[in-house]
């Protein structure tokens, strides 16, 4: 199943301002950096933190600041609507490290809820928010071979179903099994660390059931992307 993300507008405000309940589907929500630069760049001073408002400075390239400040000032935006206050007093933590226990986990807000996922590549970002855990991925359409060496340590089932591709083939199907395991994985909360043939995302067009417990989705994202999120289910 492909959901539909909405478009962010930084100047407009979401339509529906209610979080995700429990068993309802995840909010999802696509920022094209390029539309929403100049509007999410007035909102900054106002809505980002003194470290994020440092993390921006630091880019060297223009493209990578506009995509970092689109995406966090609509994180705020949106987390500042669905908890009833403004973008500049959201506050964040870190849940515990589900690999070594540390207090470096998944961020959160102190609330609990909504739970949230933010990623970004060149040119658009993906914010999932839903009633539990969630993860999100959005990457480029890869333009070359498929990645060399890394599809061959994926799951022996996602690596069989490689192996019978020609590139470009392989390559689309590499990139949809990449996105939905670092979805999955970011929502587990390990990230890499997580042995990649541990986990069956498939790489057909539709993807599988996915690991017990859990609902993986791909993304309409256009044309030059591929996005996916993974939820925890109940």
């Amino acid at each position: 199943m492909t959901l539909v993300a909405q478009r962010f507008d930084p100047g407009a405000p979401p339509s529906d301002p209610a979080p995700p309940g429990p068993g309802e589907p995840p909010r999802l929500w696509l920022v094209d950096s390029a539309a929403t630069a100049a509007g999410a760049a007035r909102l900054a001073p106002d809505v980002l933190d003194a470290g994020e408002r440092r993390r921006a400075a630091a880019f060297h390239f223009d493209h990578d600041r506009d995509a970092y400040v689109s995406a966090h000032v609509a994180l705020r935006m949106l987390l500042g609507a669905y908890l009833g206050t403004a973008p500049g007093a959201v506050t964040f933590v870190r849940e515990t490290c589900p690999t070594c226990g540390g207090p470096h986990g998944r961020p959160a807000v102190p609330e609990g809820r909504p739970h949230f996922s933010l990623s970004h590549t060149r040119g658009l970002s993906l914010l999932a928010f839903a009633a539990g855990t969630v993860g999100a991925d959005v990457e480029e359409v890869p333009r070359g071979p498929a990645a060399d060496g890394v599809w061959q340590t994926l799951h022996p089932r996602e690596v069989a179903e490689l192996q019978a591709l020609a590139e470009p083939e392989r390559a689309a199907a590499f990139a949809r099994a990449w996105v939905r395991k670092e979805a999955y994985l970011k929502a587990l909360g390990t990230g890499l660390s997580r042995d990649l043939s541990a986990d069956y995302l498939g790489t057909a067009a539709t993807p599988p059931p996915g690991p017990a417990g859990w609902q993986v989705h791909d993304v309409a994202a256009g044309a030059d992307h591929l996005a996916a999120i993974a939820v925890r289910e109940g």
